[in-house]
Formats: C-alpha cells, structure tokens, sequence
C-alpha cells in the first residue's frame, strides 16, 4: 500500500466506500481503532458488541491483505487498557494475520 491510500483509509469506517456520504465516525456510535495490517487507520463499528465479543477479535474481509477477498485478523492485546482513543473510540484492535 502506498502513502496515499494509508491516507485515504485514515480516519474512515471500515465498510463505508470512499463514496459513502459520510465515510468518517459518527457521534453516538462505539468504534475500535484498527492498528497495523491492511486496514491501519480504519475504525470498526463496534456499537453493541458485548465485552466478550471485542475480547475475541475479528477476521475482516479485505482486498488488501495477503489473500486478495481474504480476511484480515485483528484482535485487542491482552491487559490493554481501555480509555478513549478518540472521539467514539473506545479501544484498538492489533493485526495478527491474514487468512484465506
């Protein structure tokens, strides 16, 4: 990936299309910030999830990783705390991998 398309998925939720009408976060939702991977920079809409569910992760479908229409894996780290990373953001989901 180049610098201009790291730039280009910075800051917007994951599944929104560059022509979605409002590609960013929106107030009153809850977003984990994906870090590292294919998808850095992406937010991931995590409105409702239960506590376990954000403790298990997620495998995103993605052109971008190792296996184009492949997933890519991301999960938080262990003992990682919580706080606001920003606004809506309320923790970071790590790359571990890609898979087919």
């Amino acid at each position: 990936m180049n610098d201009g398309d790291e730039q280009l998925l910075r800051g917007r939720v994951y599944g929104h299309g560059h022509d979605h009408p409002n590609p960013g976060p929106l107030p009153h939702q809850t977003y984990a910030a994906l870090v590292g991977g294919p998808l850095d920079g992406l937010l991931l809409d995590i409105t409702g999830w239960r506590p376990e569910e954000i403790d298990d992760g997620v495998a995103l479908m993605t052109e971008l990783g190792r296996w184009p229409g492949g997933r890519a894996l991301y999960d938080p780290l262990p003992g990682e705390p919580r706080p606001p990373f920003g606004p809506g953001v309320v923790c970071r989901f790590h790359y571990s991998g890609d898979t087919p």
